[in-house]
């Protein structure tokens, strides 16, 4: 069956960006869909994990399935950072590193590590200047999306979680609100990944106009 170009059209909408035209086709909107798979992975896996903590409690049970959360939270997280549409190609590069040293280190931490790794960072916060760079990178997501789009649950996430992080790192938040912005911080990124899967899908892709141009740009300055 022949489409014609009014047909194409239709279903590829013309878009007018700053440095011209473009559409939207299917690979875009497969990309977008991953990203905010990634988010709901790591949405859901954290979640869990801190109910667990702030309800049931340490068991050696519940530490080993908190160390496997980590790895569905990374896991999630590590795809939502490879499908991101960000137009500073050295801050999406930035993110991923983060993410991939907060990973590496929680590897080996739980691998060298004669305890669990949820009670190991818990109990030596200075693991944090490893293991915490995957929440670094998961905080420059939340600033992305509340620069982009406003979200409030983003705007409060973007401080909650380094907080929550350098409070206890230098070891100056009473154990009580640790958990009540712990819970804080879980309520709102369920909230933003569960928004995000509601949201238009060209929105997230942004103006690929600018992708193109930045491109165009790399490649002229590399010749």
């Amino acid at each position: 069956m022949v489409t014609s170009q009014a047909d194409s059209q239709s279903q590829n909408p013309v878009y007018q960006g700053q440095f011209g035209e473009f559409t939207i086709d299917s690979h875009d909107r497969q990309e977008v869909i991953i990203y905010r798979a990634g988010l709901v992975i790591a949405a859901l896996s954290f979640a869990i994990g801190s109910i667990l903590v702030l309800f049931v409690g340490p068991t050696d049970t519940i530490l080993q399935v908190l160390t496997v959360l980590f790895g569905t939270f990374s896991l999630g997280l590590g795809i939502s950072l490879v499908t991101i549409h960000i137009y500073m190609v050295f801050l999406h590069r930035v993110l991923q590193f983060f993410w991939l040293v907060g990973t590496v280190s929680g590897v080996v931490l739980a691998w060298q590590s004669q305890e669990y790794l949820a009670l190991y960072v818990y109990q030596n916060p200075l693991t944090l200047f490893g293991i915490g760079f995957i929440f670094a990178a998961l905080t420059g997501i939340f600033f992305k999306e509340a620069f982009c789009f406003n979200r409030i649950e983003t705007r409060f996430l973007t401080f909650l979680v380094p907080i929550l992080l350098l409070g206890h790192l230098l070891k100056v938040l009473p154990v009580e609100l640790e958990a009540f912005l712990l819970g804080g911080w879980t309520i709102l990124f369920v909230i933003f990944a569960l928004r995000k899967v509601t949201q238009a899908i060209p929105p997230d892709i942004g103006d690929k106009s600018v992708f193109v141009y930045l491109k165009q740009q790399r490649e002229l300055k590399n010749s």
